[in-house]
């Protein structure tokens, strides 16, 4: 299979020798904590029990170091060759980073598969990827994941071994089940024999992950270590961050801000991370309290559902000083208020699971830079901004569709000319989808989506644009613009908005405060749905693509 453009090896020393990447892997990182500080937790459930119900909350660096071994070892036996495929469908937990990063020891390459995928998918990315082998809990989404397999291998993947690991946590003693017969586990010493030499190195392809798009397949990201070793640094420098923080990381590990913040960042400092299954918005506040977490990593949705939590002013969360978030638009009024209520400080990172990250902001950014910008652009990422006959635009300010090109871009897309042909320019800068303003002191605002654009009558009406000023409303939580088909105008504006309490709102309310806001009656929309929640791609973004198909049947029902 192709894998798209490649990163030959002068650009890697060159990227190496500025510092910017680095010679070892991950676990070289965890075998060394594991060494110095063999009790410290690596990764604490919150809420965690086990099958007998006591509680199993830790996973220790040693454990994590021995039990990624031996599962490495076991995947190596069950005869997965060094460069096979690997699906990984698991909730958040410590098994799942135990799973990736046993696949790096045994040299395989991770498809991850978000938690929450549907069967179109699943079987999207593994045939696509070529995977040989699917690696789950017992049960998938409430069924049994045995079904899941065989309805895969009728529908073209014959061959496909399932591999069935327990929560390490929660059923310490259960057996990996390889093809349902349960697996010889060697020892420790005897494991690390095994999977001498097949170790991936930090240049090599170590995981395939999937585009969170909101409508058809997803396409599918190559990523090296690296790329997140170098977004880990940024990270580093923009959040002060030290192996004292203790990270929550809320967001899905398979995607980029879940991998940063919950397998690369953490594991790179030694800091221990808080993990669930699920994104829980009381569990979370509980656990930011109970464990003295520093450094919160989740998107917007999630910390503006913790503002509506009574919680949030009734537990003591003095030791969160850091919110990383990103993903969707942060909306000012609501980063603020989380600032105000619990002293941490909001920031962001402009980018893609492609790109990785273009801008950021940092600690030492006025408010109004942190919410009123996307950050300062990176240096090292070389970011241009391209008009719209894709010629490089320059002075101050620059309006246009930004390109980087950088230590913290994937390699490409897989076996996907057409794709990989739309995300790099001719001379190899990797694009974006958006529209931004770049200022002369170098912050990125962005000011548009040039694939999330709604037509009507000829008009365009970006609704990025439009969602964050409807966003401003004291009533709204969510918002969210889609086109709705029109025989006279093509398009017409539709948004979608959830509520705190549920508490209605009408669309004559959004209209008079948008006017009130001076936004132009072109940019109105004429249709408001209130629902109680957004529906959300595996991800974590917004639908966009089931909310036009409800649109759309809503409007064939004559509703």
């Amino acid at each position: 299979m192709t894998a798209g453009p490649a990163f030959d090896q002068h650009l890697i020393d060159s990227y190496v020798e500025a510092g910017w990447w680095g010679r070892a892997s991950l676990s070289h990182f965890v075998a060394g904590h594991a060494a110095r500080r063999p009790d410290a937790p690596a990764y604490i459930v919150a809420d965690g029990l086990r099958a007998d119900g006591l509680p199993a909350p830790v996973l220790t660096w040693a454990q994590y170091h021995d039990r990624s071994s031996v599962l490495g070892a076991i995947l190596a036996q069950a005869g997965l060759r060094p460069g096979s495929r690997l699906a990984v469908i698991l909730p958040d937990g410590a098994t799942v980073h135990t799973a990736f990063l046993a696949a790096e020891k045994a040299g395989l390459v991770v498809v991850g598969v978000g938690a929450r995928a549907g069967s179109a998918e699943i079987r999207h990315l593994l045939g696509r990827t070529g995977a040989t082998a699917l690696l789950t809990h017992e049960q998938f989404l409430g069924r049994p994941a045995d079904e899941m397999v065989a309805a895969l291998r009728a529908d073209g993947l014959a061959g496909l071994r399932h591999i069935v690991v327990p929560d390490l946590l929660a059923q310490p003693t259960s057996p990996v089940l390889i093809d349902g017969v349960p697996a010889v586990a060697p020892g420790t010493p005897d494991a690390t024999r095994l999977l001498e030499g097949r170790a991936l190195g930090p240049d090599a392809l170590f995981m395939i992950n999937s585009t969170s798009g909101t409508t058809g397949l997803p396409k599918c990201v190559l990523h090296t270590e690296n790329r997140w070793f170098y977004f880990h640094q940024l990270a580093v420098e923009a959040g002060d961050l030290t192996a004292a923080d203790v990270f929550l990381g809320a967001v899905p590990a398979p995607f980029g801000f879940g991998l940063w913040t919950a397998h690369f960042s953490p594991g790179v400092l030694g800091s221990p991370t808080v993990v669930a299954a699920r994104f829980d918005v009381d569990r979370t506040l509980r656990a930011i309290a109970e464990h003295r977490v520093s450094v919160l990593a989740c998107v917007s949705t999630q910390f503006i559902m913790m503002l509506q939590a009574p919680l949030l002013d009734e537990l003591d969360l003095s030791s969160l000083r850091v919110m990383f978030t990103g993903g969707e638009a942060v909306p000012y009024a609501r980063a603020a208020a989380f600032e105000d209520r619990t002293g941490a400080k909001v920031l962001q990172f402009y980018g893609s699971n492609e790109t990785g990250a273009l801008s950021r902001t940092s600690l030492t950014d006025s408010r109004e830079r942190r919410f009123g910008t996307a950050g300062r652009v990176i240096d090292a990422m070389q970011v241009r901004v391209y008009d719209e006959r894709g010629a490089p635009v320059a002075g101050a300010p620059r309006v246009g569709i930004p390109a980087c090109k950088g230590p913290a871009t994937c390699v490409g897309y897989l076996d996907d000319d057409d794709a990989n042909a739309a995300l790099f320019t001719d001379d190899g800068w990797m694009l974006m989808g958006d529209v931004v303003e770049i200022d002369d002191a170098g912050y990125l605002r962005v000011i548009g989506r040039a694939s999330d654009i709604i037509i009507r009558g000829g008009k365009n009406i970006s609704a990025p644009a439009l969602e964050a000023e409807i966003a401003e409303h004291p009533a709204v939580d969510l918002v969210a613009a889609v086109s709705m088909p029109d025989e006279v105008f093509g398009e017409r504006v539709c948004v979608y908005v959830t509520t705190g309490g549920n508490v209605p709102v009408t669309l004559p309310e959004i209209i008079a405060f948008l006017q009130a806001r001076g936004v132009g009656k072109e940019q109105f929309p004429e249709r408001l749905v209130q629902v109680a929640e957004l529906p959300r791609s595996s991800g974590g973004k917004v639908a966009k693509g089931a909310l036009r198909e409800d649109i759309r049947r809503r409007l064939a029902a004559g509703e």
